[in-house]
């Protein structure tokens, strides 16, 4: 065999023209994925340990070595632990059909239209509400912090839950599909230290759950009456009805002069 035929990869044809834009395309949703979630942090982290592992060995240290070596056999199990969520996140888009998103956009318009009408109704009253909808990845973890439930999204249900001094007031609803599956539920409040100083114990929940999840988390202010959405660790507030319904349904929201749309970042 010639030196040439041992570098027979370095001819670049369209077979690899197409392998690299099938990789450089996964490498991309991979990030997007990851973009915003604390598995950015992790891998990070797990950069970091690869690097000591570099640094050991160069060096000679061998008990460093020998422990981290130990570790490494292992650490694709931790992964596929630290990475479910994103991985399943993965997995359901994948198995998304055309079909599925066509009967899907109906059943999330049916719920967007309940969820809105109890929206507008809390914030008309004043009354603060916080409402998790389940994306791709579940929530069933955080309804065990609360109270189960399994009843259809109804305005009037999710009012009366709200309704002050009534028990499950205080917590959050958390909505999987077309139904109600725990209410009174605590979520984890954003370890980011929040630029608006303003924001209540709500809207670091809501922002919390959007760092950890995909979750769609809307938040009604007690104070301001004033109607906002976390999703992907930012927060938006000041939104109309017809611009949370967009939100829900999978759409940006539509801006008005008298009504803009902040952003912030916890």
């Amino acid at each position: 065999m010639s030196i040439l035929d041992q570098f027979r990869f370095l001819h670049f044809g369209w077979r690899d023209v197409i392998e690299i834009a099938i990789v450089a395309y996964g490498i991309y949703r991979l990030l997007l994925l990851i973009h915003g979630t604390r598995a950015i942090q992790m891998i990070i982290g797990i950069m970091v340990i690869a690097l000591l592992y570099a640094l050991a060995w160069l060096f000679k240290f061998t008990m460093i070595t020998y422990v981290l070596g130990i570790l490494f056999p292992y650490g694709a199990f931790a992964a596929l632990i630290i990475f479910q969520p994103e991985l399943r996140a993965a997995l359901a888009r994948l198995g998304q059909s055309r079909v599925t998103r066509f009967f899907r956009s109906i059943e999330v318009s049916n719920v967007a239209d309940e969820i809105t009408g109890a929206v507008e109704r809390l914030s008309r009253s004043g009354i603060g509400c916080i409402i998790a909808v389940e994306r791709e990845t579940a929530l069933g973890d955080y309804v065990s912090s609360g109270t189960a439930m399994q009843a259809k999204v109804s305005a009037d249900l999710l009012a009366t839950i709200f309704t002050p001094y009534s028990p499950l007031h205080d917590g959050a609803v958390i909505i999987r599909g077309d139904s109600i599956i725990g209410a009174g539920a605590i979520l984890p409040l954003s370890q980011e230290p929040p630029r608006d100083r303003t924001l209540g114990t709500r809207h670091r929940a809501a922002i919390g759950l959007s760092e950890e999840t995909d979750a769609l988390v809307i938040v009604v202010s007690e104070e301001t009456a004033q109607i906002s959405v976390a999703r992907y660790g930012r927060l938006q507030r000041g939104l109309t009805i017809p611009q949370l319904r967009d939100v829900i349904a999978g759409r940006e929201p539509r801006t008005t002069g008298e009504h803009p749309v902040l952003q912030l970042r916890a």
